[in-house]
């Protein structure tokens, strides 16, 4: 598979999503206090990331 979530840990002892395409992270969330939460930011990005509008700042 080219592309996953990741849940892990941080030094903080947080749990954390990371987003990787062929080994490379795409993005990471902040913390959070319960892998619960977690799991749920990633079926929030799931559900509302595809209808998600692009903010170009550049201009």
């Amino acid at each position: 598979m080219a592309h996953k979530f990741e849940i892990y840990k941080d030094k903080a002892g947080e749990f954390r999503v990371r987003f990787k395409y062929n080994s490379e992270v795409i993005f990471s969330t902040e913390g959070y206090a319960s892998k619960p939460s977690a799991k749920n930011a990633i079926e929030s990005i799931k559900k509302n990331g595809p209808e998600a509008p692009t903010d170009d700042t550049t201009d």
